[in-house]
Order: structure tokens, then sequence, then C-alpha cells
């Protein structure tokens, strides 16, 4: 771990005289973040690694009133800003507020997702999704992400520096036949990491671009899934069934791996992707053995 050195005087008995002592250095020190999608979940639980570790953050969702009370939670250094990530002039709006305050944006989280079963269930398979609901979670999900990435990069570019993290989905690596347009976008999201990555090298810059792809993860998006009845540990225990290590993953498990990826730990790291998936993707689900 990086550490800083720092000198104290002595006792005054041992006057002219100084101590060398080091203490570890917080990871995110100095740096500012934008984490997208914010208010809750994933975005909240970044936001909060990140802001533990020295970072001065912005959280941005569309969700005001949530989002400002988790950067209230947070602390003096944290706030909010409203960003809908599918609308351009939103990101031109949260880049020129955050360079107003006088920072210079070294991270950002692109976050902000939609699933489509928001509102309740509704047809995302292949043949019979809707043209209109299948485009809208492109917007969210990819047109969101591109227009991140896009901006990001002019604002990192003046110090030719920085780091962005596209929050991607198991859903990306395989099909999703029910979820058609969830998986597509979240597919889409992990190639366009990997062209971020490879045009922000061939630019001479140090920007790089990684994708994470949690599986299971239990945030509010799964409630619609769950319910608060009776069988909702029934319900849980049947969503992770196939999972090798059999429980839904921590907000905060993924935060880990975006606080590496954020940090200057990760400097050798482009056009990677991450899983967190509890062994779901290592190959045939492993069963545990019964206890003797």
């Amino acid at each position: 771990m990086p550490v800083r050195f720092q000198l104290l005087p002595l006792s005054c008995e041992n006057s002219g005289r100084l101590y060398l002592y080091e203490t570890p250095m917080k990871r995110m020190q100095g740096k500012t973040a934008l984490i997208t999608g914010a208010a809750r979940g994933i975005g909240e639980a970044i936001a909060r690694a990140y802001a533990d570790e020295g970072a001065r953050v912005w959280l941005s969702d569309i969700d005001t009133e949530l989002g400002q009370k988790a950067a209230q939670t947070i602390g003096d250094n944290a706030k909010f800003i409203k960003l809908d990530v599918r609308v351009e002039a939103d990101w031109q709006a949260a880049m020129a507020q955050i360079q107003s305050q006088g920072d210079a944006l070294d991270v950002l989280v692109n976050n902000a997702g939609i699933t489509g079963f928001e509102n309740g269930l509704a047809a995302h398979d292949p043949e019979h999704a809707s043209l209109e609901d299948w485009r809208a979670v492109h917007q969210t999900n990819l047109d969101g992400t591109f227009l991140g990435c896009k901006y990001a990069i002019s604002a990192m570019r003046t110090r030719s520096q920085g780091a962005i993290i596209n929050i991607s989905s198991r859903s990306g690596l395989v099909g999703i036949p029910a979820a058609a347009a969830y998986a597509s976008s979240k597919a889409a999201v992990r190639n366009h990491s990997k062209s971020v990555a490879l045009y922000c090298a061939e630019q001479g810059l140090a920007i790089r671009c990684n994708s994470v792809h949690p599986a299971a993860v239990l945030t509010p998006m799964w409630e619609p899934m769950l319910g608060d009845g009776p069988d909702r540990q029934e319900r849980m225990a049947a969503l992770v069934a196939d999972t090798p290590l059999r429980r839904f993953g921590r907000p905060e498990e993924v935060a880990a791996i975006a606080l590496l990826l954020g940090s200057d730990e990760a400097t050798y790291i482009t056009g990677a992707e991450f899983n967190i998936d509890g062994g779901l993707l290592a190959g045939s689900a492993a069963s545990p053995q019964a206890a003797d």
C-alpha cells in the first residue's frame, strides 16, 4: 500500500530533533470521482467506499431526493448532482459544474442502468419485446455509458490521465432469453469499454477503462422479484441456486473492485473485465458436499 511520510517534533527536552514515521495513505486521497446511479444500491456503495478512502465524490441520479439524502449521509466530501445519463445536455452541465468547483475529474463510474422490469413484468424475450422497450433499456444502459465515456475522456484529457469504470453485468457475458434487451445492452457496455481503453492508449492518454460484471447482487433492483411475503427466503434461495457460493453478492463487494480500479494501484489495468458472480461463470455449478 502507498505510504506518506510525516515529520513530527520530539518533546521539548529533545527540541530540534525530528521523528520520521509513516502512515497508510488513503487509496483515493486527492481524487475527484463522479458516480452515476448513485442514489442507492451499487452506485451508493461505490460512492461510500471512495469517500471513505479520501475521494471527493459527486453522486448523480435522476432521483433527486434519494440522491441528496445519500450524499448527506456520506459527509462533507460528497455532493449530489442531478444527471439523466440519457441526456447529453445533462452530461455537459454536470462536467461544467464539477469544473466550476475547481475539481478535475479523476474517476468516472458509469453505474446507472435499468433492467426494463422496473414497472412490473413485461415481455423482453427476442420474439415479443417491443421496440420501444428495447430502445428504452439501451438508451439508459448503453447510450448513457457512451455519453459518460465521451465526456469523461474530454474532461480527463487536460491531465492525460484518469479511470473510467463501466458497470456491466454477468448478463453481458451470456444470453438471457427473458431479458434480451438488458443482456444486449450490457454486452455492448463490455465491448465499448475495450474500445475506449484502446482509443485512449492510441491517443497517448493514461486514461484507463475497464468493465465490472456483477451477477446477483442484492440491491433494490431485485425487490420486485423477491417481494416481502413469507416465501421471500425461498425465492432468494431459488435465484442463487445455480451460483456455486449459494448466496447473493453484496454491493460493498462490487465497490471493492471499483475502488481498486479507480486507485493508483491499477495503473496498468485497462481494457479488462472483472466478474463478481460467486463462481457462476467458472464452469458447471459446484454442489456443496453434505456435512458429516
